[in-house]
């Protein structure tokens, strides 16, 4: 019998946890070391790593448990992301045809989505990735740019007109000069398309909510740093499930902190520690 195996008297919980993809994504090269993060199959291995710790911490059953143990208490480990956008477009910059489908970012997402399927308790949730805009020059770089406005009077007296090019204070010469240079080192990663991801939010929201009042788990572990969360939070604490949150090191809202039963991680610090081995899995 379960309860025998697990040991006499241990409670045993049922825990799901719901890892925001896209989140996890971005802040776990801050987490740990290149080789836990940089192929799919390392990337699967860091989330599987993720949830094991938690379901062990909260279960009692970290250090010398046999490692199918943790898995016994839990419901189901979700993980939510968006398909890679599949269209093509013409890249301003770099002047070539950019087939979305076979970029770098479409290949590892599609490889880690084969590699999540294979582990034993993973269940995808995939919303999609659609076209809402055309290119856009990253924001950090747009305000510079847009200073070119300040010189279209002069541009056009010399190149239109044939006037005798300004004489230029040292101050203008400086801005002018840096200006070009902001042109000139404009490079492919600086313009995106504009694409959103959508229905992953949805998906979350959605589940929270099912496992919540189906009663599948007494502990639902959500992994992320969006504020958007907060309605499903409340609801599955009004229904009494236990609901914590791992924002992956990152400070999160005070809306945030107030309506989760408590803060968690797994993964050091990275300002405070760092661990040459990285995560086991």
């Amino acid at each position: 019998m379960i309860v025998v195996f697990l040991g006499v008297g241990m409670r045993v919980r049922r825990i799901a946890i719901l890892i925001d993809g896209a989140f996890f994504l971005k802040r776990l090269p801050k987490l740990v070391e290149p080789c836990f993060c940089d192929t799919p199959a390392a990337t699967a291995d860091s989330a599987r790593h993720l949830c094991k710790r938690h379901v062990q911490r909260l279960t009692n059953l970290e250090g010398g448990s046999a490692d199918g143990v943790w898995l016994d208490h839990v419901y189901r480990l979700f993980y939510y992301d968006a398909r890679p956008f599949q269209g093509v477009s013409h890249h301003p910059v770099l002047n070539y045809r950019v087939e979305f489908a076979k970029s770098e970012v479409a290949t590892f997402r599609s490889e880690l989505f084969a590699e999540l399927r294979r582990k034993r308790k993973f269940a995808l949730r995939l919303g999609h990735t659609h076209k809402e805009g055309e290119w856009q020059i990253a924001a950090n770089l747009t305000k510079k740019l847009l200073k070119t406005r300040n010189w279209l009077d002069r541009m056009e007296q010399v190149l239109l007109h044939g006037q005798a090019p300004p004489n230029l204070t040292a101050k203008e010469e400086q801005e002018l000069v840096k200006l070009i240079s902001a042109w000139r080192e404009l490079r492919h990663g600086d313009v995106r398309l504009g694409l959103r991801q959508k229905g992953v939010d949805m998906r979350i929201g959605l589940d929270i909510a099912s496992i919540t009042l189906k009663q599948q788990a007494d502990t639902i572990i959500l992994v992320t740093g969006d504020s958007d969360f907060v309605p499903a939070a409340k609801l599955a604490r009004r229904e009494g499930i236990e609901l914590l949150l791992d924002p992956l090191r990152q400070e999160v809202s005070d809306d945030l902190h107030e309506h989760v039963d408590g803060i968690v991680g797994v993964f050091p610090d990275p300002n405070t520690y760092s661990n040459p081995n990285g995560p086991e899995t």
